[in-house]
Protein backbone atom coordinates (compact mmCIF):
# COMPACT_ATOMS: atom_id res chain seq x y z
CA UNK A 1 0.00 0.00 0.00
CA UNK A 2 0.89 3.50 -0.46
CA UNK A 3 2.61 5.33 2.63
CA UNK A 4 1.69 8.45 1.58
CA UNK A 5 -2.26 7.49 0.97
CA UNK A 6 -1.80 6.13 4.64
CA UNK A 7 -0.16 9.10 6.58
CA UNK A 8 -2.67 11.01 4.71
CA UNK A 9 -5.87 8.96 6.02
CA UNK A 10 -4.60 9.60 9.03
CA UNK A 11 -4.33 13.12 9.98
CA UNK A 12 -7.44 13.41 8.17
CA UNK A 13 -9.15 10.93 10.67
CA UNK A 14 -7.40 13.04 13.39
CA UNK A 15 -8.97 16.28 11.78
CA UNK A 16 -12.07 14.99 11.84
CA UNK A 17 -11.98 14.17 15.41
CA UNK A 18 -11.72 10.18 14.62
CA UNK A 19 -8.98 9.88 16.82
CA UNK A 20 -9.01 12.01 19.86
CA UNK A 21 -6.36 12.79 23.00
CA UNK A 22 -7.13 13.65 26.50
CA UNK A 23 -8.86 11.29 28.77
CA UNK A 24 -11.51 8.88 28.15
CA UNK A 25 -13.06 6.31 30.25
CA UNK A 26 -13.57 2.88 27.73
CA UNK A 27 -15.65 -0.19 28.51
CA UNK A 28 -13.39 -2.10 30.23
CA UNK A 29 -13.61 1.09 33.13
CA UNK A 30 -9.92 1.91 32.07
CA UNK A 31 -8.64 5.66 31.52
CA UNK A 32 -7.18 6.18 28.28
CA UNK A 33 -5.33 9.11 27.01
CA UNK A 34 -6.87 7.72 23.58
CA UNK A 35 -9.96 7.46 21.54
CA UNK A 36 -10.95 6.54 18.89
CA UNK A 37 -14.43 6.88 17.32
CA UNK A 38 -14.51 5.88 13.63
CA UNK A 39 -18.23 6.08 13.54
CA UNK A 40 -17.49 10.13 12.48
CA UNK A 41 -16.89 8.74 9.36
CA UNK A 42 -20.48 7.65 8.10
CA UNK A 43 -20.80 11.69 7.42
CA UNK A 44 -17.63 12.34 5.40
CA UNK A 45 -18.44 9.99 2.17
CA UNK A 46 -14.87 10.85 0.47
CA UNK A 47 -13.05 9.65 3.77
CA UNK A 48 -15.07 6.53 3.97
CA UNK A 49 -14.62 5.44 0.32
CA UNK A 50 -10.83 6.27 0.80
CA UNK A 51 -11.11 3.78 4.53
CA UNK A 52 -12.92 1.15 2.27
CA UNK A 53 -10.16 1.42 -0.83
CA UNK A 54 -7.47 0.85 1.89
CA UNK A 55 -9.10 -2.41 3.36
CA UNK A 56 -9.56 -3.66 0.31
CA UNK A 57 -5.76 -2.82 -1.02
CA UNK A 58 -4.56 -4.77 2.15
CA UNK A 59 -6.58 -7.89 1.35
CA UNK A 60 -5.24 -7.53 -2.53
CA UNK A 61 -1.31 -6.97 -0.42
CA UNK A 62 -1.88 -10.24 1.52
CA UNK A 63 -2.98 -12.14 -1.08
CA UNK A 64 -6.76 -13.45 0.46
CA UNK A 65 -8.91 -15.57 -1.35
CA UNK A 66 -12.58 -15.06 0.12
CA UNK A 67 -15.85 -15.55 -1.75
CA UNK A 68 -18.12 -12.92 0.63
CA UNK A 69 -17.37 -10.42 3.01
CA UNK A 70 -18.73 -9.60 6.66
CA UNK A 71 -18.35 -6.52 8.63
CA UNK A 72 -18.21 -6.36 12.18
CA UNK A 73 -21.38 -4.33 13.17
CA UNK A 74 -21.75 -1.57 13.52
CA UNK A 75 -18.84 0.93 12.25
CA UNK A 76 -17.64 -1.92 9.76
CA UNK A 77 -21.05 -2.20 8.53
CA UNK A 78 -20.99 0.54 5.92
CA UNK A 79 -17.18 -0.21 4.67
CA UNK A 80 -18.33 -3.90 3.82
CA UNK A 81 -21.22 -2.97 1.65
CA UNK A 82 -18.38 0.00 -0.27
CA UNK A 83 -16.13 -2.79 -0.60
CA UNK A 84 -18.84 -5.39 -1.80
CA UNK A 85 -20.65 -2.65 -4.00
CA UNK A 86 -17.49 -1.46 -5.71
CA UNK A 87 -15.59 -5.13 -5.80
CA UNK A 88 -18.75 -6.87 -6.10
CA UNK A 89 -18.37 -9.48 -3.57
CA UNK A 90 -21.68 -11.14 -2.30
CA UNK A 91 -22.28 -9.52 1.35
CA UNK A 92 -23.16 -11.24 4.60
CA UNK A 93 -25.07 -9.50 7.26
CA UNK A 94 -24.36 -9.66 11.03
CA UNK A 95 -27.15 -8.87 13.32
CA UNK A 96 -26.11 -8.10 16.85
CA UNK A 97 -30.11 -8.91 17.70
CA UNK A 98 -31.92 -11.62 16.50
CA UNK A 99 -35.37 -10.99 15.44
CA UNK A 100 -38.58 -12.39 16.90
CA UNK A 101 -39.91 -12.59 13.58
CA UNK A 102 -39.34 -13.81 10.33
CA UNK A 103 -36.38 -16.21 9.60
CA UNK A 104 -35.17 -15.25 13.13
CA UNK A 105 -31.15 -15.24 11.60
CA UNK A 106 -28.12 -13.87 13.10
CA UNK A 107 -26.59 -14.01 9.97
CA UNK A 108 -28.28 -12.15 7.00
CA UNK A 109 -27.59 -13.04 2.70
CA UNK A 110 -27.64 -16.46 0.81
CA UNK A 111 -25.12 -18.75 2.57
CA UNK A 112 -23.10 -21.42 0.76
CA UNK A 113 -21.49 -23.98 3.31
CA UNK A 114 -17.89 -24.14 2.65
CA UNK A 115 -16.81 -20.45 1.41
CA UNK A 116 -14.22 -18.49 2.23
CA UNK A 117 -15.67 -15.26 4.46
CA UNK A 118 -13.55 -12.15 5.01
CA UNK A 119 -13.83 -10.17 8.06
CA UNK A 120 -13.88 -6.35 7.82
CA UNK A 121 -13.56 -4.16 11.31
CA UNK A 122 -12.95 -0.83 11.87
CA UNK A 123 -10.63 -0.89 15.12
CA UNK A 124 -9.30 -4.00 17.20
CA UNK A 125 -8.04 -3.74 20.55
CA UNK A 126 -9.00 -7.55 22.26
CA UNK A 127 -9.83 -9.02 19.04
CA UNK A 128 -13.70 -10.58 20.64
CA UNK A 129 -15.64 -8.60 18.43
CA UNK A 130 -14.20 -10.33 15.60
CA UNK A 131 -14.01 -13.85 16.61
CA UNK A 132 -17.76 -13.56 17.78
CA UNK A 133 -18.81 -12.43 14.22
CA UNK A 134 -16.30 -15.22 12.89
CA UNK A 135 -17.77 -18.33 15.46
CA UNK A 136 -21.54 -16.99 14.32
CA UNK A 137 -20.27 -17.18 10.55
CA UNK A 138 -18.68 -20.49 11.59
CA UNK A 139 -22.13 -21.86 12.83
CA UNK A 140 -23.49 -21.28 9.03
CA UNK A 141 -20.80 -24.02 7.71
CA UNK A 142 -18.35 -21.09 6.22
CA UNK A 143 -14.53 -20.96 6.51
CA UNK A 144 -13.16 -18.04 8.44
CA UNK A 145 -9.39 -17.78 8.27
CA UNK A 146 -8.79 -13.79 7.80
CA UNK A 147 -9.68 -10.47 8.62
CA UNK A 148 -8.55 -7.06 7.57
CA UNK A 149 -9.05 -3.96 10.08
CA UNK A 150 -8.38 -0.53 9.97
CA UNK A 151 -6.24 0.05 13.00
CA UNK A 152 -4.72 -2.73 14.80
CA UNK A 153 -4.40 -0.84 18.22
CA UNK A 154 -1.75 -3.36 19.45
CA UNK A 155 -3.01 -4.57 22.50
CA UNK A 156 -3.21 -7.96 22.11
CA UNK A 157 -5.88 -8.89 19.35
CA UNK A 158 -3.86 -9.78 16.61
CA UNK A 159 -2.44 -12.52 18.83
CA UNK A 160 -5.46 -13.87 20.31
CA UNK A 161 -7.11 -14.20 16.89
CA UNK A 162 -3.97 -15.60 15.48
CA UNK A 163 -4.20 -18.30 18.40
CA UNK A 164 -7.74 -19.53 17.42
CA UNK A 165 -6.91 -19.47 13.50
CA UNK A 166 -7.66 -15.94 12.13
CA UNK A 167 -4.94 -13.72 10.70
CA UNK A 168 -5.83 -10.14 11.08
CA UNK A 169 -4.17 -7.99 8.70
CA UNK A 170 -4.11 -4.24 9.53
CA UNK A 171 -4.29 -0.77 7.46
CA UNK A 172 -2.06 0.61 10.33
CA UNK A 173 -1.08 0.16 13.79
CA UNK A 174 -1.54 2.06 16.50
CA UNK A 175 2.37 2.41 16.76
CA UNK A 176 2.01 4.43 13.10
CA UNK A 177 -0.53 6.55 13.71
CA UNK A 178 2.04 7.85 16.76
CA UNK A 179 4.49 8.24 14.24
CA UNK A 180 2.99 10.44 12.04
CA UNK A 181 0.67 12.65 14.02
CA UNK A 182 4.21 13.35 16.04
CA UNK A 183 6.26 13.95 12.98
CA UNK A 184 2.90 16.28 11.80
CA UNK A 185 3.13 18.17 14.81
CA UNK A 186 -0.29 17.12 15.77
CA UNK A 187 0.74 15.69 19.13
CA UNK A 188 3.66 16.83 21.06
CA UNK A 189 6.58 14.11 22.82
CA UNK A 190 4.71 13.93 25.94
CA UNK A 191 1.45 12.56 24.38
CA UNK A 192 3.26 10.03 22.31
CA UNK A 193 5.11 8.55 25.26
CA UNK A 194 1.43 8.92 27.41
CA UNK A 195 -0.28 6.97 24.55
CA UNK A 196 2.47 4.17 23.96
CA UNK A 197 3.19 3.62 27.64
CA UNK A 198 -1.24 2.81 28.18
CA UNK A 199 -0.84 0.48 25.11
CA UNK A 200 2.05 -1.60 26.53
CA UNK A 201 0.60 -1.60 30.44
CA UNK A 202 -2.86 -2.81 29.21
CA UNK A 203 -2.32 -5.85 26.55
CA UNK A 204 -5.36 -7.65 26.70
CA UNK A 205 -3.57 -11.11 25.43
CA UNK A 206 -0.14 -12.91 25.88
CA UNK A 207 -0.45 -15.20 23.17
CA UNK A 208 -0.58 -19.34 24.30
CA UNK A 209 1.81 -19.76 22.00
CA UNK A 210 4.85 -17.66 23.57
CA UNK A 211 4.03 -18.68 26.84
CA UNK A 212 2.20 -21.92 27.10
CA UNK A 213 -0.85 -19.91 28.78
CA UNK A 214 -4.07 -18.67 27.14
CA UNK A 215 -5.05 -16.53 29.25
CA UNK A 216 -4.45 -12.21 28.54
CA UNK A 217 -2.59 -10.75 31.11
CA UNK A 218 -0.29 -11.81 34.43
CA UNK A 219 0.03 -14.76 32.37
CA UNK A 220 -2.35 -17.31 34.19
CA UNK A 221 -3.14 -15.61 37.47
CA UNK A 222 -6.81 -14.43 37.95
CA UNK A 223 -8.17 -11.98 35.48
CA UNK A 224 -10.72 -9.22 35.40
CA UNK A 225 -13.99 -10.11 33.67
CA UNK A 226 -12.99 -8.01 30.71
CA UNK A 227 -10.20 -9.49 30.19
CA UNK A 228 -11.95 -13.19 29.97
CA UNK A 229 -14.24 -12.13 27.84
CA UNK A 230 -11.26 -11.20 25.29
CA UNK A 231 -9.96 -15.02 25.22
CA UNK A 232 -10.61 -17.17 22.59
CA UNK A 233 -11.87 -20.04 24.06
CA UNK A 234 -14.96 -17.41 26.07
CA UNK A 235 -18.36 -18.43 24.59
CA UNK A 236 -19.97 -15.37 22.47
CA UNK A 237 -22.79 -15.41 24.94
CA UNK A 238 -20.12 -15.41 28.07
CA UNK A 239 -18.23 -12.68 26.47
CA UNK A 240 -21.07 -10.99 26.03
CA UNK A 241 -22.39 -11.18 29.40
CA UNK A 242 -18.90 -10.26 30.92
CA UNK A 243 -18.74 -7.16 29.47
CA UNK A 244 -22.10 -6.45 30.50
CA UNK A 245 -20.70 -7.29 34.48
CA UNK A 246 -17.45 -5.22 33.66
CA UNK A 247 -19.83 -1.89 32.27
CA UNK A 248 -22.37 -1.77 35.07
CA UNK A 249 -19.76 -3.12 37.52
CA UNK A 250 -22.65 -6.00 38.24
CA UNK A 251 -22.29 -9.42 39.12
CA UNK A 252 -25.51 -9.73 40.28
CA UNK A 253 -28.28 -11.81 39.05
CA UNK A 254 -31.95 -11.32 40.60
CA UNK A 255 -33.96 -14.38 41.08
CA UNK A 256 -37.43 -12.64 39.88
CA UNK A 257 -39.68 -15.43 41.41
CA UNK A 258 -42.92 -13.91 41.38
CA UNK A 259 -46.28 -15.32 40.09
CA UNK A 260 -47.81 -11.91 38.32
CA UNK A 261 -46.16 -10.74 34.74
CA UNK A 262 -46.79 -7.16 35.31
CA UNK A 263 -44.76 -7.56 39.16
CA UNK A 264 -41.89 -9.40 36.71
CA UNK A 265 -41.83 -6.56 34.64
CA UNK A 266 -41.99 -3.87 37.08
CA UNK A 267 -38.62 -5.39 38.93
CA UNK A 268 -37.19 -5.61 35.63
CA UNK A 269 -37.83 -1.80 35.12
CA UNK A 270 -36.32 -0.73 38.77
CA UNK A 271 -33.66 -3.10 39.20
CA UNK A 272 -32.63 -3.63 35.56
CA UNK A 273 -29.88 -0.81 35.63
CA UNK A 274 -28.07 -2.86 39.03
CA UNK A 275 -28.17 -6.29 37.78
CA UNK A 276 -26.37 -8.24 35.14
CA UNK A 277 -28.89 -11.04 34.77
CA UNK A 278 -33.14 -11.58 35.43
CA UNK A 279 -33.71 -14.80 36.12
CA UNK A 280 -37.07 -16.11 35.89
CA UNK A 281 -39.05 -19.00 36.34
CA UNK A 282 -42.18 -18.71 33.38
CA UNK A 283 -43.95 -21.79 34.63
CA UNK A 284 -45.49 -19.87 38.08
CA UNK A 285 -46.68 -17.13 35.95
CA UNK A 286 -50.02 -16.84 36.04
CA UNK A 287 -50.72 -14.68 33.40
CA UNK A 288 -48.07 -14.91 30.55
CA UNK A 289 -48.98 -13.95 27.46
CA UNK A 290 -46.62 -13.06 24.41
CA UNK A 291 -46.93 -9.65 24.93
CA UNK A 292 -45.08 -9.93 27.96
CA UNK A 293 -42.41 -11.86 26.36
CA UNK A 294 -41.75 -8.91 24.66
CA UNK A 295 -42.15 -6.41 27.19
CA UNK A 296 -39.07 -8.46 28.53
CA UNK A 297 -36.62 -8.23 25.82
CA UNK A 298 -37.63 -4.67 25.09
CA UNK A 299 -36.59 -4.30 29.08
CA UNK A 300 -33.66 -6.46 28.69
CA UNK A 301 -32.40 -4.21 25.78
CA UNK A 302 -33.03 -0.72 27.46
CA UNK A 303 -30.77 -1.48 30.86
CA UNK A 304 -28.64 -3.98 29.05
CA UNK A 305 -28.79 -7.38 31.08
CA UNK A 306 -29.41 -11.03 29.87
CA UNK A 307 -32.93 -13.50 30.77
CA UNK A 308 -32.15 -16.44 32.51
CA UNK A 309 -35.16 -18.56 32.02
CA UNK A 310 -34.46 -21.53 35.08
CA UNK A 311 -36.26 -24.30 33.57
CA UNK A 312 -33.54 -26.93 34.43
CA UNK A 313 -34.40 -28.94 31.37
CA UNK A 314 -34.16 -32.35 32.12
CA UNK A 315 -35.36 -35.44 29.46
CA UNK A 316 -34.41 -36.94 26.32
CA UNK A 317 -32.70 -34.63 23.59
CA UNK A 318 -36.28 -34.50 21.19
CA UNK A 319 -38.37 -33.55 24.43
CA UNK A 320 -36.23 -31.34 25.75
CA UNK A 321 -35.78 -29.44 22.11
CA UNK A 322 -39.66 -29.37 22.26
CA UNK A 323 -40.10 -27.59 25.73
CA UNK A 324 -37.12 -24.71 24.62
CA UNK A 325 -38.43 -23.98 21.37
CA UNK A 326 -42.28 -24.36 21.50
CA UNK A 327 -45.37 -24.87 23.64
CA UNK A 328 -47.20 -21.91 25.57
CA UNK A 329 -43.84 -19.92 26.83
CA UNK A 330 -41.46 -20.76 23.21
CA UNK A 331 -38.67 -19.93 25.88
CA UNK A 332 -35.89 -19.70 23.16
CA UNK A 333 -37.61 -16.74 21.72
CA UNK A 334 -36.81 -14.61 24.48
CA UNK A 335 -34.38 -16.12 27.22
CA UNK A 336 -31.01 -15.45 25.59
CA UNK A 337 -29.90 -17.92 28.94
CA UNK A 338 -31.24 -21.58 30.08
CA UNK A 339 -29.38 -23.68 31.91
CA UNK A 340 -29.97 -28.00 32.41
CA UNK A 341 -29.50 -31.02 34.37
CA UNK A 342 -26.72 -33.37 33.10
CA UNK A 343 -28.58 -36.27 34.29
CA UNK A 344 -29.92 -37.24 31.09
CA UNK A 345 -26.47 -37.42 29.53
CA UNK A 346 -25.17 -35.27 26.22
CA UNK A 347 -28.61 -36.25 24.52
CA UNK A 348 -29.93 -32.93 26.45
CA UNK A 349 -27.46 -30.42 25.11
CA UNK A 350 -27.61 -31.87 21.69
CA UNK A 351 -31.60 -31.36 21.99
CA UNK A 352 -31.31 -27.77 23.43
CA UNK A 353 -27.99 -27.55 21.19
CA UNK A 354 -30.38 -27.91 18.07
CA UNK A 355 -32.47 -25.10 18.92
CA UNK A 356 -30.13 -22.59 20.43
CA UNK A 357 -26.98 -23.00 18.80
CA UNK A 358 -28.56 -21.23 15.34
CA UNK A 359 -29.65 -18.14 17.68
CA UNK A 360 -26.44 -17.62 19.28
CA UNK A 361 -28.07 -18.27 23.47
CA UNK A 362 -26.28 -21.07 26.15
CA UNK A 363 -26.76 -23.09 28.29
CA UNK A 364 -25.86 -23.13 32.17
CA UNK A 365 -25.28 -26.94 33.30
CA UNK A 366 -26.28 -27.84 36.74
CA UNK A 367 -23.18 -29.30 39.00
CA UNK A 368 -24.31 -28.22 42.51
CA UNK A 369 -27.04 -26.86 44.03
CA UNK A 370 -27.93 -24.72 47.13
CA UNK A 371 -30.65 -26.93 48.51
CA UNK A 372 -29.52 -29.30 51.47
CA UNK A 373 -29.12 -32.74 50.99
CA UNK A 374 -27.86 -32.31 47.28
CA UNK A 375 -26.72 -35.36 45.23
CA UNK A 376 -25.22 -33.45 42.78
CA UNK A 377 -22.04 -33.59 44.42
CA UNK A 378 -18.43 -35.27 44.19
CA UNK A 379 -18.46 -37.60 41.06
CA UNK A 380 -21.07 -35.99 39.92
CA UNK A 381 -20.15 -32.48 39.34
CA UNK A 382 -16.98 -33.47 38.07
CA UNK A 383 -18.72 -35.41 35.04
CA UNK A 384 -20.61 -32.41 34.91
CA UNK A 385 -17.69 -30.51 33.90
CA UNK A 386 -16.78 -32.77 31.68
CA UNK A 387 -19.65 -32.89 29.96
CA UNK A 388 -19.12 -28.89 29.54
CA UNK A 389 -16.04 -28.83 28.13
CA UNK A 390 -16.84 -31.77 25.54
CA UNK A 391 -19.97 -29.23 24.77
CA UNK A 392 -18.22 -25.86 24.07
CA UNK A 393 -19.62 -24.42 21.39
CA UNK A 394 -23.72 -23.93 23.77
CA UNK A 395 -22.60 -24.69 27.32
CA UNK A 396 -20.58 -21.54 28.70
CA UNK A 397 -20.57 -22.29 32.84
CA UNK A 398 -22.50 -23.49 35.87
CA UNK A 399 -24.52 -23.18 38.09
CA UNK A 400 -22.73 -23.93 41.37
CA UNK A 401 -21.76 -23.12 44.84
CA UNK A 402 -18.29 -22.83 44.02
CA UNK A 403 -15.55 -21.93 41.11
CA UNK A 404 -15.71 -25.97 39.57
CA UNK A 405 -13.43 -25.30 36.57
CA UNK A 406 -9.73 -23.18 36.00
CA UNK A 407 -11.14 -22.91 32.61
CA UNK A 408 -11.60 -18.96 32.36
CA UNK A 409 -13.76 -18.70 29.29
CA UNK A 410 -16.52 -20.99 31.75
CA UNK A 411 -18.76 -18.88 33.92
CA UNK A 412 -19.86 -19.38 37.39
CA UNK A 413 -23.37 -18.63 38.92
CA UNK A 414 -24.21 -19.13 42.76
CA UNK A 415 -27.59 -19.17 43.87
CA UNK A 416 -28.70 -18.86 47.73
CA UNK A 417 -27.33 -15.62 48.37
CA UNK A 418 -27.94 -13.60 52.24
CA UNK A 419 -27.08 -10.74 53.52
CA UNK A 420 -28.54 -10.88 56.45
CA UNK A 421 -26.08 -12.25 59.23
CA UNK A 422 -26.72 -15.70 60.71
CA UNK A 423 -29.13 -17.00 58.16
CA UNK A 424 -27.87 -19.96 56.14
CA UNK A 425 -31.18 -22.49 56.07
CA UNK A 426 -35.08 -21.20 54.82
CA UNK A 427 -36.89 -24.14 56.29
CA UNK A 428 -37.33 -25.78 52.97
CA UNK A 429 -33.84 -26.89 52.35
CA UNK A 430 -32.15 -23.39 50.71
CA UNK A 431 -29.06 -22.74 51.97
CA UNK A 432 -27.55 -19.20 52.16
CA UNK A 433 -23.83 -18.20 52.26
CA UNK A 434 -22.88 -14.22 51.60
CA UNK A 435 -21.74 -12.25 48.17
CA UNK A 436 -17.97 -12.03 49.99
CA UNK A 437 -18.39 -15.97 50.63
CA UNK A 438 -19.72 -16.62 47.39
CA UNK A 439 -17.04 -14.80 44.90
CA UNK A 440 -14.04 -13.64 46.90
CA UNK A 441 -13.26 -17.02 49.25
CA UNK A 442 -15.36 -19.88 47.07
CA UNK A 443 -14.28 -17.99 43.43
CA UNK A 444 -17.80 -18.07 41.69
CA UNK A 445 -18.39 -14.88 39.14
CA UNK A 446 -22.22 -14.11 39.79
CA UNK A 447 -24.56 -14.29 42.98
CA UNK A 448 -27.80 -15.38 42.40
CA UNK A 449 -30.14 -13.09 44.69
CA UNK A 450 -34.13 -13.52 45.31
CA UNK A 451 -35.36 -13.04 48.87
CA UNK A 452 -32.89 -11.27 49.82
CA UNK A 453 -34.48 -8.62 47.32
CA UNK A 454 -37.89 -9.39 46.82
CA UNK A 455 -38.49 -9.58 50.64
CA UNK A 456 -37.24 -6.18 51.31
CA UNK A 457 -39.33 -2.95 52.01
CA UNK A 458 -37.48 -1.60 49.46
CA UNK A 459 -36.04 -3.70 47.05
CA UNK A 460 -34.19 -0.98 44.92
CA UNK A 461 -32.17 -0.30 48.44
CA UNK A 462 -31.39 -3.94 49.21
CA UNK A 463 -30.43 -4.31 44.81
CA UNK A 464 -28.08 -2.04 45.22
CA UNK A 465 -26.50 -3.36 48.55
CA UNK A 466 -26.43 -6.52 46.94
CA UNK A 467 -24.51 -5.16 43.76
CA UNK A 468 -22.40 -3.25 46.27
CA UNK A 469 -21.48 -6.33 48.27
CA UNK A 470 -20.58 -8.80 45.07
CA UNK A 471 -18.79 -6.23 43.28
CA UNK A 472 -16.31 -5.37 46.29
CA UNK A 473 -15.64 -8.91 46.59
CA UNK A 474 -14.57 -9.51 42.96
CA UNK A 475 -12.28 -6.51 43.67
CA UNK A 476 -11.30 -8.13 46.53
CA UNK A 477 -10.40 -10.84 44.86
CA UNK A 478 -8.34 -9.15 41.67
CA UNK A 479 -6.50 -7.32 44.31
CA UNK A 480 -5.03 -10.07 46.04
CA UNK A 481 -4.23 -12.53 42.76
CA UNK A 482 -2.23 -9.10 41.67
Amino acid sequence: MDDMSINNLILKLHNIQAVKFGTYKLKSGLTSPIYFDLRVIVSHPELMNQVATLLHKRAEDAGLQFDSVCGVPYTALPLATIICSTKQYPMLIRRKEMKDYGTKRLIEGTIHPGDRCLIVEDVVTSGSSVLETAELLKNEGLKITDAVVLLDREQGGSAMLADNGIALHSVFSISRLLDVLLKAGQIDMGTFQNVERFVQENKTYVSAKKNGCSSPKKDCKELSYGARAGLPDTHPLAARLLKIMEDKKSNLCMSADVTRAEELLEIAVTLGPMICVLKTHVDILQDFTADFASNLKELAIKHNFLIFEDRKFADIGNTVKHQYDGGLYRISSWAHIINAHALPGPGVLQGLGAVGKPLGHGCLLIAQMSSQGSLATGDYTQAVVKMAEDHSDFVFGFISGSKISDKPGLVHMTPGVQMQTGVTEDGLGQQYSSAEDVIFTKGSDIIIVGRGILASPDRIRAAEEYRTAGWEAYLKRLSQAS
